[in-house]
């Protein structure tokens, strides 16, 4: 109990920190002012007989390996309707209009007070929590009103605090769970090691997500003009470390191969100066308009949700995050059967590790590895084409996890 208090008195306490710090944060602003009025939006979208299935998702990512389930689940239950929480800005303001859900909002802190609102108004029949999702209060709600929760595509690691011997109040809140769909066996016997047998090794639904993309129609008319059938290199989620080592390379190359570079942000200034330091002829696609694109040699993307289809156009990717702050997605570039590239810091990422480790991603670390080995992707076609099967093949042989989920809920649904 006196854990417990502390937990929600760190909430509260945090709740407060984190509104001083919206102040100044343009993050943290979206953040606070997304949560006000949480309440009054629901009570305004609920009907009193409306039925609820409650998914959770920290941001972007988790909300990628959830939206498989959140299509199977809405195809299979057309009676109940779907609520998406997200815990992050980043994921509520790119994802807030997604028509997969009824209601989309960010989840509103977990103190006891709104947790009991929220399940009180929601009541939902099912609650599915995605990959490190584990807020103490709403798993105990849930388990006092005898809602089943389950997690899916979760790892667990030994430096977790539920495996650590001041970690029982964080363990009590893992009882909750019905049961734990993990990516790997190591997370299994994790569980397993402090009593859990409630446990499926499903995989990453992510896998199966990006293996719809193939099937998906990723035509665009520009990329086909653009690329004129050369090679062409999409860099996807660049940030400034990434794009220093691209515009190095872009500059410096002699080689013909045209090039896409997506940045993670996409504000007027951060594109302008990305494109002050390219030399070569580069067009923003916000301008592309009335140009002849077989003419440029490098395209900035400056809007959001073209990259899937622009990947499939690609000979190789570049995916950033992985200098400073978090690689991000290298499954999308990879189920097109392309070689990836990211930065050095892939720790943590599963599919990133195994594929690094399998030879279809390559690490760099410099803008002198960046450039050896891009003249080897574009050099070798031999290399390029077998790299590029490691990855689709890795991709094929880890896609279902989606469909042991959906056969679980079925039996309790």
């Amino acid at each position: 109990m006196f854990v417990r208090f502390v937990y929600n008195f760190l909430i509260s306490i945090s709740w407060i920190v984190i509104k001083v710090i919206a102040l100044f944060n343009t993050k943290m602003k979206l953040f606070v002012s997304g949560r006000k009025g949480i309440f009054q939006q629901l009570n305004l979208k609920i009907s009193k007989n409306d039925r609820f299935i409650w998914m959770h998702v920290a941001s972007l990512g988790e909300y990628e390996q959830g939206l498989p389930i959140l299509e199977k689940t809405k195809l299979n239950y057309p009676s109940h309707k779907i609520i998406l929480t997200f815990f992050s800005p980043s994921g509520y303001e790119v994802k807030k209009n997604t028509p997969i859900a009824d209601i989309v909002i960010y989840l509103p802190m977990d103190t006891k007070s709104n947790v009991k609102r929220f399940l009180d108004m929601v009541k939902p029949e099912l609650a599915i929590f995605i990959k490190y999702e584990i807020w103490p209060n709403y798993l105990y709600g849930l388990k006092q009103r005898n809602i089943p929760v389950i997690l899916v595509s979760a790892i667990f690691s030994n430096r977790q605090i539920f495996f650590k011997p001041f970690g029982g109040f964080m363990r009590n809140g893992l009882k909750a769970f019905a049961h734990f769909f993990v990516q790997d066996k190591k997370s299994k016997d994790l569980l397993s090691s402090i009593g859990f047998e409630n446990i499926t090794v499903g995989g990453d639904t992510r896998f199966d997500r990006v293996s719809e993309i193939l099937k998906q129609n990723n035509h665009l008319d520009f990329m086909n003009e653009f690329k004129n059938d050369g090679l062409c290199l999409v860099a996807g989620s660049t940030w400034p470390e990434d794009e220093e080592i691209l515009a190095d390379w872009i500059n410096s190359t002699n080689e013909q191969i045209k090039c896409v570079i997506a940045p993670h942000t996409i504000k007027e200034t951060h594109v302008q100066k990305l494109k002050t330091n390219i030399s070569k002829k580069t067009v923003c696609f916000s301008k592309i308009e009335g140009e002849v694109l077989s003419t440029f040699d490098v395209i900035i993307i400056d809007n959001i949700g073209l990259l899937t289809k622009i990947y499939s156009y690609a000979d190789i990717a570049y995916v950033g995050g992985a200098f400073e702050t978090g690689l991000h997605n290298t499954l999308e570039p990879a189920v097109n059967g392309i070689p990836v590239v990211i930065g050095p810091n892939y720790s943590g990422f599963k599919e990133a590790e195994d594929l690094v480790s399998k030879k279809g991603i390559y690490v760099v670390t410099s803008k002198e590895e960046f450039k050896e080995l891009m003249a080897r992707l574009i050099d070798d076609g031999d290399f390029r084409e077998r790299t590029g099967k490691i990855n689709s093949k890795y991709i094929n042989k880890n896609i279902g996890a989606t469909a042991q989920v959906i056969a679980y809920i079925k039996t309790i649904l």
